[in-house]
């Protein structure tokens, strides 16, 4: 926001008028204008002074007195700063926002607008940027020194591991391009609304006694591949205490906003899963024939401390539909003063044949089938003298199905 100064001339012909005006009103009401005008002194006097205003440093006669910005990062800086520092009125959001900003989740019906989405993840443990660049610059002092990295650069047969490069991916900007990915598929909006996460700890999920079907981020496996559980693993410490969950925001067949656990292992132990207690027994993926793809996601939670599940355990085998409704949110808001999302993978799926096998042999009950009606073709308005169009253009506007291939 930009405040101009008000110029001196503009400011005594503004005092001189409201003067003039409070003589004139006190002498049609019989009051003394001396007593009038002592009385708004004193209140001018009494009122409390404004805080600090924005660019009020800024001399506007002598602009080429100003500070260069030398390049776009220094301004980026700049204007981060100035929109971080506290001031004394209000701004356009807090007056939209109607919610206590100190609440730390809330879901899209309770969020007025101008809610911002709150980070519900772990935070970022990131060494200082000092020690950065300084082991940055040793590696590159090391590298520039090597006779052999010189001569296999000159003869261009310098090869970089794959390895290596997918852990530096996973290290530095691999938790971010995770949770565009997750943003970019909708499951913070369908899980945790108003609220996100940046998976710090690596999941890694693979079907299969060979680990052939892996799942990343989005990517498409068969209910056949995903029939029975998968090999999970992710790096922690001795002593911690971990939750694993599957969940599938699309599959259920009452509710558009619910969902169905496949899987929820809860007090796992380090990083081995076998050693945790199995809330859900695990069921294999069951997209409803004629419903496209559904997504399943896979999320860790780091947890506090032991956590007594006994509200939260079906007894196996948990072959109904209506036991495995499930809300993240709702296990979240029961849990999150002990666990915090930390991980996060998922793979989309679509039906086949073990669907079929799974409603009938695992669930006990009729499969539901869909049946998708594809709406007619859209054809743009004819035209009559078609630019930059090619020659059957008519055929597409043609009652009949037989084309012509002339020249029209």
């Amino acid at each position: 926001m930009l405040l101009l100064r008000i110029p001196y001339y503009v400011t005594k012909m503004a005092v001189r008028m409201v003067c003039s005006s409070v003589l004139r009103t006190g002498t049609d009401l019989g009051v003394s204008n001396t007593r009038t005008i002592a009385t708004t002194a004193f209140l001018c006097r009494r009122s409390a002074p404004l805080g600090r205003m924005p660019n009020e440093d800024i001399d506007y006669r002598n602009l080429e007195s100003l500070e260069k910005y030398r390049s776009y990062t220094r301004y980026l800086k700049k204007a981060e700063e100035a929109k971080n520092s506290p001031a004394w009125w209000k701004t356009y959001r807090q007056y939209q926002q109607q919610t206590d900003p100190e609440y730390v989740f809330t879901s899209v019906r309770d969020a007025g607008p101008g809610v911002e989405k709150v980070n519900i993840g772990l935070p970022c443990c990131r060494p200082a940027k000092g020690r950065e660049i300084k082991e940055r610059r040793r590696l590159v002092k090391e590298n520039r020194s090597s006779m052999e990295l010189e001569r296999a650069m000159r003869l261009r047969t310098f090869k970089i591991p794959l390895d290596r490069v997918h852990s530096c991916w996973e290290e530095m900007s691999g938790p971010f391009h995770i949770q565009r990915l997750a943003h970019h598929y909708g499951i913070f909006k369908d899980l945790f609304p108003m609220a996100y996460f940046i998976p710090r700890v690596t999941l890694r999920v693979s079907y299969g006694q060979d680990n052939t079907a892996q799942v990343y981020y989005g990517n498409q496996l068969t209910p056949t591949e995903a029939a029975v559980a998968p090999q999970v693993c992710f790096e922690a410490e001795e002593g911690t205490l971990w939750t694993l969950l599957l969940t599938s925001p699309d599959e259920h067949l009452l509710d558009s906003e619910g969902e169905y656990v496949h899987w929820l292992v809860g007090n796992i132990s380090g990083g081995a899963v076998t050693t945790g207690e199995e809330l859900y027994q695990y069921l294999a993926p069951i997209p409803a024939k004629g419903t496209g793809f559904h997504r399943f996601v896979y999320i860790l939670f780091k947890q506090e401390g032991p956590i007594n599940f006994h509200e939260d355990i079906q007894q196996s085998p948990c072959g109904s539909l209506s036991e495995r409704s499930f809300k993240t949110e709702e296990f979240y808001r029961k849990h999150q003063d002990l666990i915090t999302p930390a991980g996060l993978s998922f793979f989309q799926c679509q039906w086949d044949q073990s669907v079929t096998n799974t409603f009938h042999n695992t669930l006990n009950m009729k499969e539901p089938v869909f049946q998708f009606e594809h709406p007619p073709v859209y054809h743009p308005p004819q035209v009559k003298y078609p630019h930059r169009q090619p020659l059957r253009y008519l055929d597409r506007y043609r009652d009949g199905k037989e084309h012509t291939y002339g020249i029209y």
